[in-house]
């Protein structure tokens, strides 16, 4: 799989179930009408289980400046939540979801569907709102390497 180019977002979620963020290069758009898209979460981290219990996610596609966002959202460096947050200017979405301001782009969704998949929790949601920079880079995982585009 490392051979698998992918785009690199960070999932987010807050709620009553609290916080959760983490990088993820397994998302995509599944429908246009009505804007719908799908975001995979390892299991094995019971924290996964807040996107769920939340009802709510938010997929920012990061730009090539946020690697080090990248890095400690896939648990480079031991952070907690509140510490991985804190690397980042963030909004809340409608849903209240985290926003990155600095994402190329981000989907505030509400989550409509899951599905487990092997070891992994596909999360469906609608998009209910979208922020973008139309000027931004994108950040690619390729070969254990980041890549801007």
């Amino acid at each position: 799989m490392r051979r698998f180019a992918a785009g690199v977002c960070l999932a987010t979620t807050d709620g009553p179930a609290g916080a959760r963020g983490l990088t993820v290069t397994s998302s995509c758009s599944v429908s246009a009408d009505p804007p719908t898209l799908l975001v995979c979460l390892n299991t094995s981290s019971p924290q996964n289980q807040r996107f769920e219990a939340n009802g709510c996610f938010a997929l920012n596609v990061l730009s090539g400046g946020d690697e080090q966002l990248a890095r400690a959202f896939a648990g480079e460096g031991g952070l907690d939540a509140d510490q991985r947050f804190a690397l980042g200017d963030w909004s809340k979405a409608e849903t209240g979801a985290p926003i990155l301001r600095s994402a190329a782009v981000a989907f505030d969704c509400r989550l409509i569907d899951t599905k487990i998949v092997a070891t992994h929790r596909i999360i469906i949601g609608e998009v209910l709102a979208i922020a973008a920079q139309m000027e931004a880079s994108s950040l690619v995982y390729l070969d254990q390497s980041w890549h801007s585009l």
